[in-house]
């Protein structure tokens, strides 16, 4: 499948520094020696290290609930909101991200205290507007 928005998606892309690239291969080689438990958990987290640093922590929090966030920072030894950017140029990608901006109040959204009653209607426009 192709992504007809390929190109602008990639103008989106910041470049990481040699020193960025450096300090994520040695938090995922960190963590990848130091775990024990089920490679599923790893995976995930390893992901996780990867997506955070094009959408920026506010993406994984709207994606992850906090047990999630807590188990994946043990994990890689790291703190997402300060390892992470807050948003980054890609962070409007996230469906969920741009939802949580309309409605105005992100932590609120983030926790779903916030009653979406044109939900479907707010996901469609920003579906067709990506």
């Amino acid at each position: 499948m192709k992504n007809p928005h390929k190109a602008e998606n990639l103008k989106l892309l910041k470049e990481r520094t040699v020193a960025r690239e450096a300090e994520l291969n040695r938090v995922e080689r960190d963590a990848f020696a130091n775990f024990t438990g089920s490679f599923d958990d790893l995976e995930a987290a390893l992901g996780m290290l990867r997506l955070g640093d094009h959408v920026g922590w506010r993406v994984l929090v709207l994606i992850h609930n906090k047990r999630t966030i807590r188990k994946y920072e043990q994990i890689l030894n790291i703190r997402v909101r300060d390892f992470f950017e807050r948003e980054t140029p890609s962070s409007r990608r996230s469906m969920g991200y741009k939802i949580a901006l309309e409605l105005g109040n992100f932590w609120k959204a983030v926790s779903g205290a916030l009653k979406v009653p044109e939900r479907r209607e707010i996901a469609a426009r920003v579906e067709r507007e990506a």
